[in-house]
C-alpha cells in the first residue's frame, strides 16, 4: 500500500507570507518521510464544503506542484486533479511534460472534467455543460496519448484541432506520466479510465463533523460504495479489453490525528480495509498539515505498518 499526501489548503498562521516556506517544509517531511506521492488541487477558489471559504488563500497549482518538486527528490508530483477545461489540451501536455523532465521522471497528469462553476464564472473561463466537459476530457486524453507518443500529424477533435502537435523533449517517464483520472460517473468517467486511465480516484470522505455531510456518509457507506466502484471499472475494463490490473486503484480522504480525532493505529486499520476492498494508494489530505507533526506521525507509525499490505 502506497501512502499519498495532498496539501488542500494555505491559511495557516503567518500565511501569505510563509506560504513558500512552510509548503517547502511539508514537502520535504513528506518526502523524506517516505510518502508515495504529493498532490496539491487544482483550483482558483477555496472549494468550501468544510475545506475553507471561498477567499481562503489559493494557489495556481502547476506552479505549486512544480515548485514542490524542485525542492524533493523522490517523491511523485502531480494535481488531484487537473480541471480539463481551464487550459488548451496542448499546453497542458507541454506542462505535464515540462513537470516530469525537471522532476526527474516524477510527474503524475492527474485529470478530471472539472466541476468548479463559480470559480469558472469568476476568472471568466467559459463552463460548458456537464456532457461537453466529459466529451472534452476525452479528446485531451486522446491528445495526451498523440503528442506522447511522438505524433506530430494534426489532431482534429470536435473541440480542439492541434495543426503540429510537436512535443520536444518527450518526457522521461514511460511510456509517458502516469494519467489518473478523477471522477466516479459510473457510465461515461469510469470507461475512460477504463480506455486512457493508468489510475483511477475515488473519494473515502471522511470522518470529521466540519465537512460535507455527502463527505461523511461516504466515508460511512466507503465499503459499499467504493466497491461498486471498482466492481463499474472491472466492467468497463472488460467491454474495452483492458486488464483491470493494469489500473492503480487510488483513494482520497481527509484525515486528522490527533488525540481528539483518530490516532494512527486507525489510519492503519482504514489502509488494511481499503486494501483488502482492492486499493493500492491511499492519498490523505489533513486540516493540520502546516503543524508538520501529523505527516511526521504517517510517517514513522503508518507507512511502516502498511508497506507490505497488498
Amino acid at each position: 500500500m502506497k501512502i499519498g499526501l495532498q496539501i488542500y489548503h494555505f491559511d495557516w498562521p503567518g500565511s501569505p507570507r510563509n506560504i513558500g516556506k512552510k509548503l517547502a517544509e511539508i514537502a520535504r517531511i513528506a518526502d523524506s518521510a517516505g510518502f508515495y506521492s504529493l498532490w496539491v488541487m487544482d483550483h482558483f477558489f477555496q472549494v468550501g464544503q468544510g475545506y475553507g471559504p471561498l477567499e481562503a488563500p489559493m494557489l495556481e497549482g502547476y506552479s505549486a506542484i512544480s515548485y514542490l518538486a524542485a525542492v524533493t527528490q523522490q517523491i511523485k508530483v502531480g494535481l488531484m486533479v487537473t480541471g480539463n477545461f481551464y487550459r488548451h489540451p496542448g499546453i497542458l501536455i507541454k506542462t505535464v511534460t515540462t513537470l516530469d523532465i525537471l522532476s526527474g521522471g516524477r510527474a503524475y497528469l492527474g485529470i478530471g472534467a472539472g466541476w468548479y462553476e463559480r470559480e469558472a464564472k469568476g476568472l471568466g473561463v467559459p463552463f460548458p455543460p456537464v456532457r461537453e466537459r466529459v466529451e472534452r476530457l476525452e479528446e485531451t486524453l486522446q491528445i495526451a496519448k498523440h503528442m506522447w507518443r511522438g505524433d506530430q500529424s494534426p489532431f482534429k477533435g470536435r473541440y480542439y484541432q492541434l495543426d503540429e502537435p510537436i512535443n520536444n523533449p518527450q518526457p522521461l517517464s514511460q511510456p509517458h506520466p502516469p494519467i489518473l483520472i478523477g471522477g466516479e460517473g459510473e457510465k461515461k468517467m469510469l470507461r475512460l479510465v477504463a480506455k486512457y486511465g493508468d489510475a483511477c480516484n475515488f473519494q473515502l470522505g471522511t470522518p470529521l463533523k466540519q465537512y460535507a455531510s455527502w463527505l461523511r456518509e461516504r466515508y460511512q457507506n466507503r465499503k459499499e460504495d467504493l466497491t461498486r466502484k471498482l466492481d463499474k471499472l472491472k466492467e468497463h475494463c472488460n467491454k474495452v479489453g483492458r486488464s483491470y490490473d493494469d489500473i492503480e486503484r487510488t483513494v482520497l480522504g481527509t484525515i486528522k490525528l490527533t488525540p481528539d480525532a483518530m490516532s494512527a493505529e486507525e489510519l492503519v486499520e482504514i489502509c488494511r480495509e481499503l486494501a483488502e476492498m482492492g486499493f493500492q494508494h491511499v492519498i490523505f489530505n489533513m486540516p493540520n498539515v502546516h503543524e508538520i507533526k501529523p505527516v511526521k506521525i504517517i510517517g514513522q507509525e503508518v507507512i511502516p505498518q502498511v508497506a507490505d499490505i497488498t
